[in-house]
Order: structure tokens, then sequence, then C-alpha cells
């Protein structure tokens, strides 16, 4: 079949070095909630371009420093 795409993020490494800013300090800058972030972080969630174009603002980096994605073989 065809690429199944795999995205990722660095949102925890990226609050880490934001002076340890907290998921809900993010998610106040990013107009989202908590969960939200929380799920990002997981992996469980992936965000709308808004969303994600919003994260990467309010760590003031570009979308390409927070999310990256890669094809991936889907398996049979």
């Amino acid at each position: 079949m065809g690429k199944k795409l795999l995205i990722t993020n660095k949102i925890r490494t990226l609050r880490f070095f934001a002076n340890e800013m907290t998921q809900l300090e993010l998610a106040e800058k990013a107009g989202a909630s908590r969960q939200t972030i929380m799920a990002l972080e997981a992996g469980k969630y992936t965000p709308s371009l808004e969303l994600a174009f919003r994260i990467a603002d309010a760590f003031g980096v570009s979308i390409c420093e927070v999310f990256e994605y890669k094809k991936e073989e889907e398996s049979k």
C-alpha cells in the first residue's frame, strides 16, 4: 500500500529549555487545553496546522523546530 506519515514533536524538550514552561503555560499561550498539550507530548494526537503554528510561535521558533515527520512503510 502507501506510506503512512509519522509525526513527532519536541514539545517536552522545548518546554524544558523555555525555563521549564508548564503544559498549562504552553496551552494558554497556544490557545489550547492542557489535555491537548499532554496528548501531543505523548504522541496520541496530531495538531491542526493552525495549532502547530501557534505552538511554534509560543516558543518563538519555526514549526520545523517543533514538529517533524517521516514516511513509514505500512505493514500489511
